[in-house]
């Protein structure tokens, strides 16, 4: 229940998380990572993220459309990734768990400017 609710949180957040896009924000992509949460975050926790949790990563895709979307979701989940405790590994195995074209890591040592 904490966890579900520092995501709502973070989700509500504007003044410290910054927006993503005019279409949408970095509060709208924590949100749809939430059902992820599980996956993400718990130690020992499920291997596979649900389908509830894919769903939601592939509504990013339809939202980080342009090369600046994609940066600014990257440099969203590198700021907001870590205060969750997001499990680095886990967050690489989501995009081919997932089936998702759209490969943006949640990691503190990411180069954003690097996502095309």
């Amino acid at each position: 229940m904490g966890l579900l609710m520092a995501l709502i949180w973070a989700s509500t957040t504007t003044t410290t998380i910054k927006p993503v896009s005019a279409a949408f924000s970095c509060g709208d992509a924590v949100t749809a990572l939430t059902p992820c949460g599980p996956f993400l975050i718990t130690t020992g926790g499920p291997s596979a993220p649900t389908a509830e949790c894919c769903q939601g990563a592939q509504s990013l895709e339809g939202m980080a459309t342009t090369v600046q979307d994609r940066r600014s979701l990257c440099e969203c989940l590198k700021q907001t990734g870590p205060s969750f405790g997001v499990d680095p590994e886990k967050a690489r195995k989501l995009p081919p768990l997932c089936k998702l074209s759209l490969d943006i890591p949640i990691s503190p040592d990411v180069d954003c400017t690097s996502i095309g």
